[in-house]
């Protein structure tokens, strides 16, 4: 009896862990996928097996998010944004009508839900931010950016996850006064609220750095790149940066003090160098080249992989800046990285299966994505071996291990 009790208990504790995996937005904000292992090296012709989809969604361009054995997904139908539920055998379990959607330019649902603690986290593009109990999907708290916060919106509809960080979840509204806020993530209190740059938000998600001597969140803010301390609020530093349209839609990527920045409408790229304590920056590089609106990208070994706006891909040494290679074989898109190798996803609607190579980009398998509707936007996401891809209103659901 023993012996099945702590079989039992093992049982049951082993659930509990692998309930919590969570992919939220690009796994962890990087893009790289670290806990898959095992996938496929190649392809078949007609591409992996297609273990199901689900049509429906509306327009939109999120990626999917994972909290144990569901996703999460949103869409726009009649100007109405729906949060949608799924199993992973990609049947709907919930439907949940949140509030009015973005549909001048570009209209669909735009930013990834987030899934914490037994929560739901998604902001719609009229910037208005929901907090949802897993289990009923009852609605707990909201906020409105422009009401509660002075915030202005983008011509574009709103960009940008909330980055949760312990109890805070912490957003850049771009108010004059509440131009950086840390919420309470369980009851929606305001825990601090930031001057910050004093700009509209740039609409990109942030990142937290918290191997600084201050742990700190950068923000990709209308004409400044920032770093806020997590603890109250205040602006360590600040690095000009804007461009015609003041936006900047692409997730910072960071690594050993040094801070990558994408963005598009005349400006391109920019390596920085924190200072020993994190109080401020130094530009390493510029790269103008590469520079685009949707597509981020991955940073593989020494170098980074990614699209620029005028169909060409780079490769780029993440020291130095210096351009590797450029290939136009692909349409423009974005990367995500597992397992050692790339997954590129062009807005042709081209999924393929890229070798990180610094002296060529190396094509291992492609295939066409077919279904759905509207632009090839949205990221491609793994989890538990299996390769998600949303486009418009179909979600796609591929195995690859």
């Amino acid at each position: 009896m023993r012996q099945t009790g702590i079989m039992l208990l093992l049982t049951v504790v082993s659930y509990t862990l692998a309930a919590q995996d969570r992919v939220e937005w690009r796994f962890d904000r990087t893009g790289n996928y670290s806990k898959e292992t095992g996938l496929l090296k190649s392809w078949p012709a007609n591409g992996p097996e297609l273990l199901w989809h689900f049509d429906g969604l509306g327009r939109g361009f999120t990626s999917v998010t994972m909290y144990g054995e569901q996703m999460f997904v949103t869409g726009e139908t009649n100007e109405k944004g729906y949060l949608y539920v799924l199993g992973m055998d990609g049947k709907l379990q919930h439907k949940v009508a949140y509030g009015t959607e973005f549909v001048r330019s570009y209209p669909g649902a735009r930013n990834a839900v987030i899934p914490n603690d037994g929560k739901l986290y998604l902001v719609s593009g009229v910037m208005e931010l929901f907090c949802y109990d897993i289990q009923s999907m009852k609605l707990l708290w909201k906020k409105d950016y422009a009401k509660d916060f002075g915030a202005e919106n983008t011509r574009h509809g709103w960009h940008g996850t909330p980055l949760i960080i312990g109890e805070k979840l912490i957003i850049a509204p771009g108010g004059a006064e509440h131009n950086v806020v840390a919420l309470n993530k369980t009851t929606g209190a305001l825990i601090w609220s930031s001057t910050g740059a004093g700009v509209m938000s740039g609409y990109g998600s942030p990142i937290y750095l918290g191997d600084q001597q201050i742990p700190q969140v950068v923000f990709m803010m209308s004409d400044y790149i920032i770093g806020i301390d997590v603890s109250n609020g205040d602006m360590l530093w600040s690095f000009a940066h804007t461009n015609r349209m003041r936006e900047h839609p692409n997730t910072p990527v960071y690594s050993n003090n040094m801070l990558f920045f994408m963005s598009d409408y005349g400006k391109g790229s920019t390596m920085l160098r924190l200072s020993r304590d994190g109080r401020s920056v130094s530009k390493v590089w510029e790269m103008p080249e590469l520079s685009h609106q949707f597509g981020h990208v991955v940073k593989f070994g020494n170098y980074i992989y990614g699209s620029g706006q005028r169909t060409t891909w780079y490769c780029v040494d993440w020291q130095t800046g210096k351009i590797m290679y450029s290939d136009n074989t692909l349409g423009v898109g974005n990367a995500i990285s597992a397992d050692g190798m790339l997954y590129v996803y062009s807005d042709k609607g081209e999924m393929a299966l890229v070798k990180p190579n610094h002296e060529k980009f190396e094509i291992i398998s492609m295939f066409p994505i077919t279904s759905g509707t509207g632009e090839h936007w949205a990221h491609p996401v793994i989890y538990q071996g299996v390769m998600y891809v949303r486009h418009g209103d179909a979600l796609m659901a591929y195995r690859i291990k």
